[in-house]
């Protein structure tokens, strides 16, 4: 191959093309796709870094005029063949730039310094280096006779200890590694997030149940059936056991596995129950870490010291060369769809890495999302239940309390007299209590206190969002309104949006239970490194009788002694103004519950809500997903939401808000102007934030029960874009099938 398409100076987003070098003859068997090269740009012949996308003999320009490849980057991260493609699957699956696409699969974003440890050593025999001893003490050379005499007592020393013990200058090192009489070995140091000496080995085995699903999994990727396995298990049911066990078939065929977890904060306890089962071969990456940590995590992957890697989305796109299993844990999170372009989601990103190397997929969750339960439905993925905890053990009783009664009765506190009652019990008993308060995609939504009637869209069927002045907002449609003095149900005064916050919680429980042992975890008591991991220790070790939290509590941790799981405003997130608003409720009421009797004390959960008749809050109190998947689905069809349609949203951002509007106005045209009539055009509306950090936001909505047609518009609007003078000075990012509220 003669020429290299190189993308280049990837901090240059707007150099969203190739351009071709020649390789000199010296990089001609060096050259691969993926390395970082350094080359000349432009007519002052400035050097900039860039990425060898594709080796080529076939030149696309006059070759005389070619400039060459200058050489190879320094410490330059090689980017292998298999990320280069996925990141342009993301560009066209998703909608981005290829730098911002490799950008994201790049495994390390910046250069890091590497940490290397040096010894010296004798390069003589031990006879030769006593004469030449002789000979310096003569000379009275005391610096080489010091290093010498340390070397014929002991093998090695380590560069940095002569340094300060026996005072080894780098002239004296040079000196002596010229004469031939020791060399200096160099060697990587890679920094290890695990602490080893915290986990022990325990026995393992499978339960029937689990072992049958392996066992199929296992013999369906032998048939060459790699469609991704979807694993609905309630909590508490095992599935970490079965991926722990797919994952050892596949190191036993000599490849590699990575598994997602959705929040930093399940990697304390998932990493130690894989610890114990793999030993040195895992490894982490989370966003905690330090740039070198991450950095040496990758490096051990690439070079083989690795074979599991376990972290959120990011996790990914780990340089493995011979992956075997992806699994993705509690797959339903909305943590898994990226909020930044390309706004890729890693379950669809992993099964297509899957495809690319001949790897399977494997999903899991108590709670599956409805668009993958969907598609193990129409036989897209391979649907296994385990519909029983280990050991039989019982299901946590779920009690609903109705709020409105508790207002009737004149009880204004954040507890209900039930949860307060079984709280005073457990805490009696020396049990463990979870209060989760759910926060996720608050909103300000308003809501009657006296009734639980919520102030909803008319056109959209989502809750209007409380906003400065006392106007109610669509986040999709862009519909407006006031809100009411009274209710315009039931006529009462106690409407108005719902506020809550764990800190209060905290306080209230304090004052409630003085006797008690409070933690608190949300954002601000985890922002610090290891936070996550102190907060969840001490909980563990009953260091702690309540722990108050947000919904980072209630994902897949294991707590034997939680006998009690009190759901303080399950509203908070059914009436968030976005469609999967109902979905997100059961999933999280589900998890919550799935917390209590953990152990071999049976666990009761009680769930607090103004909306006790809702068909999310029925059936989580019922654990019964099937009952709620039909009633989802129902209102999906009915308002052409996915997965029974699919959704892209167009997300415009710009510092001047007159010019935005315009140009939210232009695009509506464009698109209604190019659009096939089985698409439908939503909006512009403002989003959840209108503004932020001084950049103004608008959304415009396309839906369509083909994504192909969707795609097509999208790479349609991507060639127009340019030509449009307004529009083409706007940061436009499009959202296809949006998880989180903009």
């Amino acid at each position: 191959m003669k020429f290299a398409n190189i993308i280049v100076d990837i901090s240059l987003e707007k150099l969203d093309r190739t351009f071709q070098y020649r390789i000199p003859e010296e990089l001609q068997d060096i050259l691969k796709e993926g390395m970082q090269v350094r080359v000349p740009f432009g007519n002052g012949g400035r050097i900039l870094t860039g990425y060898v996308l594709e080796l080529t003999d076939n030149c696309e320009w006059d070759e005389g005029k070619l400039k060459p490849i200058l050489g190879l980057a320094e410490k330059g991260i090689r980017l292998e063949g298999q990320l280069i493609a996925l990141a342009a699957w993301m560009r066209r699956t998703y909608g981005s730039t290829m730098n911002q696409a490799l950008k994201t699969v790049l495994p390390v974003k910046k250069s890091v310094q590497e940490k290397i440890s040096r010894e010296v050593r004798l390069a003589v025999p031990r006879e030769e280096a006593e004469a030449v001893l002789a000979e310096m003490e003569r000379k009275h050379q005391t610096a080489r006779v010091r290093i010498l005499k340390a070397l014929l007592e002991q093998a090695s020393l380590d560069y940095a200890e002569a340094q300060k013990a026996l005072g080894l200058t780098a002239a004296t090192a040079r000196k002596l590694t010229e004469l031939g009489l020791i060399r200096i070995e160099s060697d990587t140091i890679f920094r290890n997030p695990i602490r080893p000496s915290e986990v022990q080995a325990h026995p393992f085995a499978l339960y029937p149940a689990q072992q049958a699903i392996v066992d199929d999994v296992a013999a369906r990727a032998a048939a060459g059936d790699l469609r991704p396995s979807l694993i609905h298990g309630v909590t508490g049911s095992g599935k970490t056991e079965v991926y722990m066990e797919l994952i050892a078939s596949v190191l036993e065929q000599g490849k590699e596995a990575i598994v997602l977890i959705p929040e930093i904060a399940l990697t304390f306890q998932t990493v130690l129950r894989f610890y114990r089962r793999f030993g040195d071969q895992v490894s982490i990456i989370h966003s905690k870490l330090s740039a070198g940590e991450r950095y040496d995590q990758f490096e051990r992957a690439r070079r083989g010291g690795v074979k599991v890697m376990i972290g959120p989305r990011s996790a990914l796109f780990t340089p493995f060369s011979h992956l075997g299993v992806i699994v993705i844990d509690e797959e339903h999170e909305g943590s898994y769809k990226s909020e930044n372009a390309p706004r890729y989601h890693a379950r669809e990103a992993a099964v297509e890495r899957a495809r690319m190397c001949g790897a399977f997929v494997v999903l899991g969750s108590a709670t599956p999302s409805v668009d993958s339960y969907e598609r193990a439905r129409e036989g897209v993925y391979q649907l296994y239940e385990l519909p029983l905890r280990i050991e039989n053990r019982a299901m946590p009783e779920t009690e609903v309390v109705d709020l409105r009664e508790e207002l009737r009765m004149g009880n204004r506190s954040v507890f209900s007299a039930r949860l307060k009652e079984l709280m005073e019990e457990r805490l009696r008993k020396g049990g463990q209590i979870m209060l989760f308060l759910n926060r996720r995609g608050y909103a300000g939504f308003v809501s009657c206190r006296a009734c639980g009637h919520v102030i909803k869209c008319p056109h959209c069927d989502v809750s209007l969002s409380l906003h400065h002045g006392g106007r109610m907002v669509c986040h999709y449609c862009g519909y407006q309104t006031q809100a009411p003095k009274k209710c315009p149900s039931c006529g009462s005064v106690y409407i108005g949006a719902f506020r809550a916050g764990t800190q209060q919680v905290a306080e209230a429980a304090a004052k409630a239970f003085p006797g008690a042992r409070i933690l608190r975890m949300d954002f601000d008591t985890t922002r610090q490194k290891g936070g996550h991991e102190r907060i969840l220790e001490a909980f563990s070790r009953k260091q702690a009788d309540i722990l108050v939290g947000t919904q980072m509590i209630v994902k897949g941790h294991d707590f034997p002694g939680v006998t009690l799981v009190g759901v303080l405003a399950a509203d908070l997130s059914l009436y968030a103004g976005d469609y999967r608003a109902a979905e997100r409720t059961f999933q999280l009421l589900v998890q919550a519950a799935g917390r209590a009797g953990r152990g071999d004390t049976p666990g009761v959960a009680v769930i607090q809500t103004y909306s006790p008749d809702h068909y999310s809050i029925e059936t989580a109190a019922a654990q019964d997903y099937q009952a709620f998947f039909e009633k989802e689905m129902a209102f999906r069809r009915m308002m052409n939401y996915p997965p029974a349609a699919h959704l892209m949203a167009l997300y415009l951002m710009s510092e001047d808000e007159e010019a935005l509007n315009r140009g939210a106005e232009r695009l509506k045209v464009l698109a209604a102007a190019h659009t096939r009539k089985e698409i439908v055009l939503i909006g512009p509306s403002d989003p959840g934030l209108s503004k932020l950090k001084d950049i103004y936001r608008k959304v415009l909505y396309l839906k369509c029960t083909e994504i192909a047609y969707l795609t097509e518009w999208k790479e349609w609007l991507e060639a127009e874009l340019p030509k449009e003078k307004l529009l083409s000075t706007f940061n436009i990012q499009f959202d296809m099938d949006p998880v989180n509220p903009f």
